[in-house]
């Protein structure tokens, strides 16, 4: 609530009429009594002394400001936990956030990627910007209204702390405080797709020329099993320039992939490999390589690699060694494999759960760091080092993590490592929330022991952001501590003041 300046009534008499005082008629015994024109109004100056900023009693004040007030639960909240009474929302504390902001689409888009952009690393400034690929989840009875959406998001600006401390002291500061203070802008360019979207990523290579921009490719995941690859450049370009005109062969995809006979959600491009090297799986358990050449023809691997029982949920490159991957199953295990094996089976097959194994991700910082998610709620931490191989590759070894939560009470929907921190994560769940962790917490440190006397949470939990059907998250590799969300509520960027 904003604060506002009392009145100034410091005691201060009402003016008289005529600017006269009364003057008294009459002395003496003989004289009769003095009769004051404003005595209904101020009985004494005690009185006057008793009325607060309004000229009311402070007790009556307060008590009517009481009976006005929002009725505020200051109870620590947690989603996924507690539940909301009739009528009750939930608000974002602002002075938690740096940035908060959340968009809507005409669509939901359950899977987004990134694209890294020429605006410089390490970004601090305000109002941000970012761009970023999505595919849509149009209902059934609008499918051709599917498409790839190619984002900016701009004028993305920092929490107004000052309105919300209700400093109104610094009028010389807000000329300056215009750009920063902008409203945020959406711009779209939508490439029509003949399915909805089950996963997209995306890769950026550079250029041939320096003079051009990098040329960034997505591949799309449909749900009627084809993997469509685009070059989006011209429509990221776009955007700051409006003259250009994106021409509808700009928009067909430079290929279709048709390997795979059921549909399926794991995709991801190899970081290593220039001219573009794509891992896809199915929910046959099928996965398929596909190369790009030098003649930029897409060839894809005829021969698929097998050994899941069921679906593919999620896979990855290493992202430092080329021919290695780890792929993420139904089935409960997580493995991993060399693509120069002439059997096309697992080197490694680890069992991390009981129930469905959705997301994994591999640390950029701390490389034989592999982190997972599954369906039961529960994340946790694999030192691949501990995960050793056997003649025979169908047999499943079983490790101890190097760390396990188990907080969220619905299925994990993404999780992925901090991209120059390899201590912080940001884990999605089916409980609406997006969390951020900070894995350096040690278990035995007393201070961070301390959880405002909230029972069953970790010290390792950093933040929770509230998220309506969030599905998916990735961190901002270029604007530090920036995460970006999306489900079936929007997409929503935000940047907390604890990373």
């Amino acid at each position: 609530m904003a604060k506002r300046p009392a009145e100034d009534s410091q005691g201060q008499e009402a003016p008289l009429k005529a600017g006269d005082r009364p003057i008294k008629t009459g002395s003496g015994p003989e004289a009769g009594p003095f009769e004051d024109e404003f005595d209904d109004e101020f009985e004494s100056e005690d009185e006057i002394l008793e009325a607060g900023v309004d000229g009311r009693p402070d007790e009556e004040r307060e008590a009517e400001e009481k009976r006005d007030a929002m009725d505020v639960d200051q109870k620590t909240f947690i989603p996924g936990r507690d539940t909301l009474a009739a009528g009750e929302t939930l608000s974002p504390d602002s002075s938690a956030y740096e940035l908060l902001h959340n968009l809507t689409t005409t669509w939901p888009c359950l899977s987004f990627d990134i694209v890294p952009d020429q605006l410089g690393a390490d970004r601090k400034a305000y109002p941000a910007t970012l761009y970023t690929v999505a595919g849509t989840q149009a209902d059934s009875r609008n499918v051709n209204q599917n498409g790839l959406m190619v984002m900016k998001l701009s004028g993305l600006s920092r929490m107004d702390r000052r309105r919300d401390e209700g400093d109104s002291d610094n009028d010389d500061d807000d000329d300056d405080d215009d750009e920063e203070n902008a409203d945020p802008i959406l711009e779209t360019k939508s490439i029509p797709l003949p399915s909805t979207t089950n996963r997209i990523r995306a890769r950026q290579y550079p250029p041939q020329n320096a003079s051009r921009p990098p040329v960034t490719h997505t591949a799309t995941m449909l749900e009627n099993s084809d993997v469509l690859i685009h070059d989006v450049t011209p429509h990221l370009t776009s955007f700051d320039d409006p003259g250009s005109i994106i021409t509808p062969p700009q928009s067909n995809p430079i290929t279709t992939l048709k390997m795979h006979r059921t549909e399926g959600y794991a995709v991801d491009w190899s970081p290593l490999v220039p001219q573009g090297k794509l891992l896809t799986g199915d929910n046959d358990g099928k996965m398929f390589i596909t190369t790009c050449t030098d003649g930029g023809k897409w060839t894809p691997d005829t021969r698929p690699f097998t050994g899941h029982q069921s679906s593919v949920e999620d896979i990855q490159w290493s992202p430092s060694e080329r021919n290695v991957f780890a792929s993420a199953s139904s089935d409960g295990t997580v493995k991993v494999w060399d693509v120069r094996s002439k059997s096309h089976r697992p080197a490694v097959s680890v069992q991390v759960s009981d129930t469905d194994v959705n997301v994994i991700s591999w640390s950029r910082q701390t490389t034989h760091l592999l982190a997972t998610g599954a369906d039961d709620g529960q994340w946790a931490v694999w030192d691949l080092r501990q995960w050793k191989g056997s003649s025979d590759n169908a047999s499943t070894s079983q490790p101890t993590p190097v760390a396990s939560f188990n907080f969220h009470k619905e299925q994990i929907t993404s999780i992925e490592w901090h991209p120059t921190d390899d201590s912080i994560m940001a884990v999605a769940a089916g409980d609406n929330t997006l969390t951020l962790w900070d894995l350096s917490v040690e278990l035995d440190d007393e201070e961070s022991k301390d959880t405002a006397g909230v029972q069953d949470v970790p010290p390792q939990l950093l933040f929770v952001h509230y998220m309506e059907m969030v599905k998916e998250c990735h961190w901002h590799p270029q604007i530090p501590g920036c995460v970006v969300g999306t489900g079936g509520s929007g997409f929503g960027v935000f940047k907390t003041i604890s990373v």
